[in-house]
């Protein structure tokens, strides 16, 4: 009982954390676009944001892995276990397929605000890697500790180029309801939709991978995730 338990929860663990990673690096292909549209000679923004969005692949990437290692592809979970995705569709109004892209680009104060969503977003991430490490349920995995500790280490770089954009040009740092709409997301997924997805036994599991349709990309098979032996 105890190990099906664990594996349903690990499962669906996987399945939220490979979504949020893949629509991560899909997302920042857009800030980037806005990025070097409105600041293109400033290569300490243009070469963080590529970072960001190579190593937010890269986490995508280990998460296939791991789901492939496993023999299975993800469950099928949607833009409603998406931290960006709740995040912009409550600041902006509107889901992030459906972002004017251009609109960003012309208009500072939603460029702006967007910085400020990434950042805060990031944040979030590193504080429930934090609590996922140290997780008893995860501990045992230790291809998945070596997964949250490589997103560990990458993860403080991800939201300094924003914080430090905002900083350069002399903006404000997020307000009290914006923190406080971050925090609503991840207990909306965490006491609501997490356990609704743990016991609903339609859940079915996806038939492709996430990146199927995305351009040419890497092989995420390709990726390392063998531990040393104890």
């Amino acid at each position: 009982m105890f190990n099906s338990i664990r594996q349903r929860y690990l499962d669906l663990l996987g399945s939220i954390y490979i979504y949020n990673e893949h629509r991560g690096y899909t997302a920042i292909d857009r800030v980037l676009e806005a990025v070097l549209a409105r600041h293109p000679d400033d290569t300490r923004l243009i070469e963080s944001v590529q970072q960001h969005r190579a190593d937010e692949r890269k986490h995508y990437v280990m998460f296939r892995r791991w789901f492939e290692l496993r023999g299975q592809k993800p469950l099928f979970v949607d833009r409603t276990c998406g931290h960006i995705d709740r995040f912009v569709e409550i600041m902006f109004g509107k889901r992030i397929d459906d972002l004017d892209t251009q609109a960003v680009i012309d208009d500072d104060t939603k460029f702006e605000k967007l910085c400020r969503v990434i950042s805060l977003t990031e944040k979030r991430g590193f504080k429930q890697v934090e609590i996922l490490l140290d997780h008893p349920l995860v501990r045992d995995d230790k291809v998945l500790v070596k997964i949250f500790g490589i997103i560990h280490e990458d993860e403080p770089s991800h939201w300094a180029p924003y914080d430090d954009w905002l900083q350069r040009n002399g903006l404000r740092e997020p307000k009290w309801w914006e923190r406080a709409v971050d925090r609503f997301i991840h207990s909306e997924l965490l006491f609501l939709k997490l356990p609704f997805l743990f016991v609903n036994p339609f859940l079915k599991r996806r038939e492709d991978w996430p990146d199927a349709s995305d351009p040419a990309e890497r092989e995420a098979s390709e990726f390392d995730l063998s531990v040393p032996a104890e």
